[in-house]
C-alpha cells in the first residue's frame, strides 16, 4: 500500500511501500526520494554521513528484493516514529542526540515573519545582533 513518508518535514509519497505493524518497508529508490538516504557498502549513508548496518540486524534493515526497513533504522538512530496506518503516514521526527545539539547551541531556529507593511523578515537575517521577540497569545 502506498503511503506518505514525512522526513525532515518534507513530505514525499512512497508508492512501494509496505507497512507490517510497526515497520515501513520502502524499495531503495522511495527511500532515497523521500529521505535522501541511501544503501551504500559501508552503510546507510546521506552526504557524507554514513550509518552502518550491524551485520547482526541485517535482517531487520534489509528485505527480499532490494528493500530497506525505514522504521528499525529510525529506532537504531533514535529517531521517533509515529504512524496513521488508516491513512498511510509516516513521520519521522529528529534524533534527541540532534535536538541537544541544537539546544545546546543556543542559537536559535530560523524563521520568517512578516512585518506591519507585510514584507518578510527572517531571523537569520539579524544573526550577529540583538534582537527583541515580543509574542502574543490571546489565550
Amino acid at each position: 500500500m502506498p503511503a506518505t513518508v514525512i522526513y525532515r518535514e518534507t513530505p514525499c509519497g512512497a508508492p512501494s511501500a509496505s507497512a507490517q505493524g510497526e515497520n515501513l518497508w520502502l524499495s531503495l529508490g522511495d527511500l532515497h526520494r523521500s529521505t535522501g538516504w541511501e544503501l551504500k557498502p559501508q552503510g546507510l549513508c546521506r552526504g557524507e554521513v554514513c550509518v552502518p548496518i550491524p551485520s547482526a540486524r541485517e535482517a531487520e534493515f534489509l528485505g527480499a528484493g532490494g528493500r530497506f526497513n525505514l522504521a528499525a533504522f529510525a529506532r537504531h538512530v533514535g529517531q521517533p516514529v509515529v504512524h496513521d496506518d488508516a491513512h498511510g503516514v509516516w513521520m519521522f521526527g529528529e534524533a534527541a542526540s540532534a535536538r541537544r545539539e541544537a539546544l545546546l547551541s543556543l542559537e536559535a531556529p530560523d524563521f520568517r515573519l512578516p512585518d506591519l507593511d507585510g514584507r518578510m523578515h527572517s531571523l537569520s537575517q539579524y544573526r550577529g545582533r540583538k534582537v527583541l521577540l515580543l509574542s502574543w497569545a490571546s489565550w
